[in-house]
């Protein structure tokens, strides 16, 4: 750059006229280093500013594939049965919901009834740890000899701290073995020879299903354009329910304040 004098000004008059200027200098300064590392280094200029990697946005999933997947899930965590029951429900919402040219409600179904179907009870524990992926997953992320051990709070033997709250306790790593076993005995759940399915925790989660498939019913009776926004929210309250255990517990009590609330807000839309 050549002053009125004629002569080149130095690296540093220019930094000091930057800074003289008293506009924007920190970034002025910084733009100014850079032209210069880009003047006489382009190539390790180019190799700092080039993406490590090319991020590719995950196309958004339709409502048919988010329910095929589900039903898959479902198909491997009971049977086709219970799959079934699954899929003809939410395609009931599906039809009354497209009446109104919306699917908001119909995707929030699909995730939330879901979700109560797919409560991890001692079977589907037991059929994720022997889960052939989940296995390898497990090798890949260790190297060496290294040992699995478990750690458990089975509802039927565990002990309780002072709270009556289930304490977990470290389990050999030969429970896999029994988890083999165990995964297989999946077809009892639910039923009368279901012995974890008598806790207070699996009869609760349990009749929340059928609550919930009960209160959808009753939502898509009077669904409109006018109320459609109170019936999803009613319908999306179970995402609020989570962990296991005591800490379920708490999230479910809490859950069916809000239910109630956003219930009868729904009902006094009719």
């Amino acid at each position: 750059m050549k002053t009125k004098s004629g002569f080149v000004g130095s690296g540093q008059a220019l930094q000091r006229a930057i800074e003289l200027n008293e506009v924007a200098v920190a970034n002025n300064l910084a733009a100014f280093e850079w032209g210069r590392h880009a003047a006489h280094q382009m190539s390790a200029l180019e190799a700092l500013t080039s993406p490590s990697q090319v991020i590719e946005f995950k196309k958004r999933t339709s409502i048919d594939d988010l329910i095929a997947h589900r039903i898959g899930f479902l198909t491997d965590y009971q049977n086709k049965e219970y799959a079934k029951a699954y899929e003809d429900f939410v395609l009931t919402v599906k039809t009354k919901e497209s009446l109104l040219g919306q699917t908001t409600l119909t995707e929030t179904v699909a995730k939330q009834l879901f979700k109560l179907m797919a409560y991890k009870d001692e079977y589907e524990v037991a059929r994720l740890h022997t889960d052939k992926q989940f296995l390898e997953r497990v090798k890949t992320q260790f190297e060496g000899d290294f040992k699995v051990f478990y750690h458990l709070a089975p509802p039927l033997c565990a002990n309780r701290n002072e709270k009556g709250q289930l304490i977990k306790q470290k389990m050999s790593r030969y429970m896999l073995f029994a988890f083999k076993a165990l995964s297989k005995l999946k077809f009892l759940r639910g039923t009368s020879l279901d012995l974890f399915g008598r806790t207070e925790e699996r009869q609760t989660e349990r009749a929340l299903i059928q609550e919930y498939k009960d209160t959808v019913q009753e939502l898509l009776v009077s669904l409109n354009a006018q109320n459609h926004s109170m019936a999803v929210n009613v319908a999306k309250v179970p995402e609020q329910i989570k962990g296991f255990g005591h800490v379920k517990e708490r999230h479910i009590e809490a859950a069916m304040i809000q239910w109630q609330n956003t219930l009868d807000l729904f009902r006094k839309s009719i």
